[in-house]
């Protein structure tokens, strides 16, 4: 019993199954295959791009298709299986949640009626890959971990952004009104030269308007191509140390809290062991102040008497 409330002990057959399934997901083989089974999934999305194979082979592509599904789905069944022992375990994984979610959804019918979304599915499949190659599941960790501090990264750069495409409105729009007769040209002009591709024309056409343009450009691309590129690169540096640690050490399971009982227990030990040393300590006490006996009183000096 844990709190008073009594545990569900799984049945012997559902050990078992555990086992069994748990032996067939842990083999190499088993992965092996899973893998390919992507990458097969992968390269017939590939194909039914062009039409001339699409309608050639659209039979076999079809029959492709739900061989890869009955695949995925027995895949997804066999790992259900090696959690039939401990179900919560399977569900705490971020992993088999995303698997799951892809496999289901192919077997609602509003999914299987729409062919974008369908298709939008079949691709998913392929991420799964992240599972079978360490390396790429720890830049997918380090991505979503990037991802607080890359929202912080893309508010400061639209305010810049915003910013320098107002001055930039203010100075050029008569002279360039294609790239900055407004805020909204000034900006998407801004951001193609964040990437320093047609820096050098843009700097000579404003040469033309005022002198103090370059300070303009220089500023600029200080601020935008240099300083907020690399703050957003070691935010994602910092992202891929943190998930390679946790990959390769990964943090232990928090202890369960003990029950009420196990409380108890421990409470009572302890009052036995403090009542313990209590005894012994009156005991000592005791007798250091027992009184001496007769022979061993001192001996009254005779100094100052005759």
């Amino acid at each position: 019993m844990t709190d008073g409330a009594p545990t569900m002990r799984p049945t012997p057959l559902r050990i078992s199954t555990a086992r069994w399934c748990r032996t067939v997901t842990e083999a190499r083989w088993f992965a092996g295959t899973v893998f390919c089974l992507i990458i097969a999934n992968a390269a017939l999305l590939g194909m039914e791009t062009y039409s001339g194979v699409a309608t050639a082979w659209r039979g076999w592509l079809g029959l492709a298709e739900h061989a890869c599904v009955a695949g995925f789905t027995a895949e997804i069944l066999l790992r259900l299986g090696a959690h039939a022992d401990r179900p919560r375990d399977f569900f705490r994984d971020p992993w088999n949640l995303f698997d799951l979610a892809v496999v289901l959804s192919t077997f609602l019918p509003v999914v299987r009626e729409n062919t974008t979304v369908l298709r939008l599915l079949r691709l998913a499949r392929v991420l799964r890959t992240a599972r079978f190659l360490p390396q790429l599941r720890i830049v997918l960790v380090a991505v979503a971990r990037s991802l607080p501090g890359t929202v912080s990264f893309l508010l400061v750069g639209a305010l810049l952004l915003y910013l320098y495409a107002m001055v930039g409105w203010v100075f050029f729009a008569h002279h360039d009104p294609e790239h900055y007769g407004s805020v909204g040209r000034a900006a998407l002009t801004l951001f193609l030269l964040m990437t320093l591709d047609g820096i050098t024309d843009a700097v000579h056409a404003g040469l033309e308007v005022s002198r103090w343009s370059l300070l303009y450009y220089a500023s600029y691309v200080l601020l935008a191509s240099f300083v907020l590129v690399n703050v957003l690169i070691g935010v994602v540096l910092t992202s891929l140390e943190e998930a390679r640690a946790m990959e390769q050490d990964p943090s232990p399971p928090a202890p369960r809290p003990p029950s009420a009982p196990a409380r108890q227990q421990a409470l009572l030990d302890r009052v036995i062991i403090a009542r313990r040393a209590l005894n012994d300590l009156e005991r000592e006490l005791a007798g250091t102040s027992a009184p001496s006996p007769a022979g061993d009183r001192p001996v009254p000096s005779a100094r100052g008497h005759t």
